[in-house]
């Protein structure tokens, strides 16, 4: 182990706390996200909880001697809401990743906070069940982080975002005390809602270390259908028709053709030789063929080509055109993903509204979305080595927020706000709304140890 930083109150908690790392290089991977937000240092150093017991203590101490506390898990955020500097201490819980249990007749699952979102749904298919939050990282992302940013993904269109999907808590405090938030029941309205404000507030307000998740059953027949447009606008418009006709899709997602373009590069598809944009959509449940039909009657009108199949392994590959978009970007320079949202018939005007950012400011903007509920993605893309908060790069984000703005949108949708978007906060919920906020977090973390800076 490296030499322990000289500062004396990090000094002793690394000393006092189990499992701790000052390596230069594992401080150097714990201080960033896949945000592209670098911070001006890295962490002193990083604790490796691997109990409920390791947090409890970590978190006593760190009131103890005023550490501020970076938690940690996946390391997947995409605000920079687990990104950490010099002067703070990384409390990682990625090893606490068991699922301690599953039960398929309350249709429920207990897990840890560095359980991985697949690793639920492969643990949970056996019993014919799934955990609807699934985003794209589903693969790489952890269920704290989930909760920490209340994650939604693909299949939100139809079943909710991580808040409808968890039902109960157990938080670490800044002071070391463990609060359960929530019941075990689907119903229950005792007391003010602790458990949602726990999901996602980014880590602010207290560390997730269990969460009892809810399950759904696994629908028995899905159909898919992709379709190509000769213009992201068209798509859009087709997406508005779909929820017009009152369908409720499971998946109803967006990619432009800039996106399609460069996931044909890294995966050798063809997309973008079909068209400028694609939807991706799909129904599922005992009428998913039924829906699958009016859903192409509605889109019909907008679209070049239209591709429906049942099958799986077809739907599996249609599918991961939308999964592998951010990788694919990614390839092509520093990628910062925007999350606004705004009113689903409103989907055509955000769409046209950021093709008028890349014009005014000259800045790469790649678009994909869950058109279902009018959350978008523009992702700005930068050079490797160009930043992503000074100049034109931070001039678009800001626009891009004001743009969803004008449209009676959101700064975020699922992402929150992290390190990247504090600049637009209070344009958004007020100066009442933010003071409220603050005291709420002074009522949680009095000393402002607990990931200070973000969200509020």
């Amino acid at each position: 182990m490296t030499e322990l930083p000289t500062d004396s109150g990090v000094n002793a908690l690394l000393t006092a706390c189990r499992n701790v790392s000052t390596d230069p290089d594992e401080r150097a991977r714990a201080s960033i996200d896949r945000s592209g937000y670098v911070p001006g240092g890295i962490p002193d150093g990083i604790v490796y909880a691997e109990s409920v017991d390791d947090v409890v203590e970590t978190l006593r101490l760190a009131s103890l001697y005023r550490v501020p506390i970076v938690p940690r898990g996946a390391g997947t955020g995409l605000a920079g809401g687990s990104a950490a500097t010099a002067g703070n201490v990384v409390l990682d819980v990625s090893r606490l990743n068991r699922i301690i249990s599953i039960d398929p007749v309350e249709q429920q699952a207990v897990v840890q906070p560095g359980v991985l979102n697949a690793e639920v749904n492969a643990a949970t298919a056996e019993y014919g069940l799934f955990y609807a939050p699934d985003p794209a990282s589903t693969a790489i992302c952890s269920i704290g982080g989930n909760v920490a940013t209340n994650a939604g993904g693909m299949w939100c269109a139809k079943y909710g975002v991580t808040r409808e999907s968890v039902l109960s808590l157990q938080v670490v405090l800044a002071d070391g005390q463990i609060l359960k938030t929530g019941r075990n029941t689907i119903k229950g309205v005792s007391g003010y809602d602790l458990n949602a404000l726990i999901i996602g507030s980014e880590g602010t307000l207290g560390v997730v270390v269990e969460a009892t998740l809810r399950l759904r059953p696994k629908p028995l027949h899905t159909a898919t259908v992709a379709a190509y447009f000769a213009n992201p606008a068209a798509a859009a418009q087709a997406a508005s028709a779909i929820i017009a006709a009152r369908i409720q899709p499971a998946i109803l997602e967006f990619i432009d053709g800039g996106t399609l373009a460069a996931v044909d590069a890294m995966m050798g598809t063809d997309h973008s030789s079909r068209g400028n944009a694609f939807l991706l959509a799909q129904t599922d449940g005992y009428g998913a063929l039924l829906e699958q039909q009016v859903l192409i009657e509605a889109i019909t009108p907008f679209a070049l080509s239209i591709e429906q199949t049942d099958d799986d392994g077809r739907a599996a590959e249609l599918v991961a055109a939308r999964r592998n978009a951010i990788p694919a970007l990614q390839l092509l320079g520093r990628v910062s993903i925007g999350d606004i949202g705004v009113p689903r018939k409103r989907l055509a005007d955000a769409v046209q509204g950021l093709a008028e950012i890349t014009a005014r400011t000259g800045v790469k903007i790649f678009v994909i979305a869950h058109a279902a509920d009018g959350n978008l993605h523009p992702m700005v893309v930068v050079g490797h080595n160009e930043s992503i908060t000074e100049g034109p790069a931070k001039v678009a984000l800001g626009e891009m927020f004001h743009l969803a703005q004008r449209l009676g949108g959101t700064l975020t949708g699922e992402h929150g706000i992290g390190l990247l978007k504090r600049d637009w906060l209070e344009e958004e919920v007020g100066s009442l709304s933010l003071e409220l906020q603050k005291k709420i977090k002074a009522v949680f973390d009095p000393l402002g140890i607990l990931n200070p800076g973000k969200g509020i």
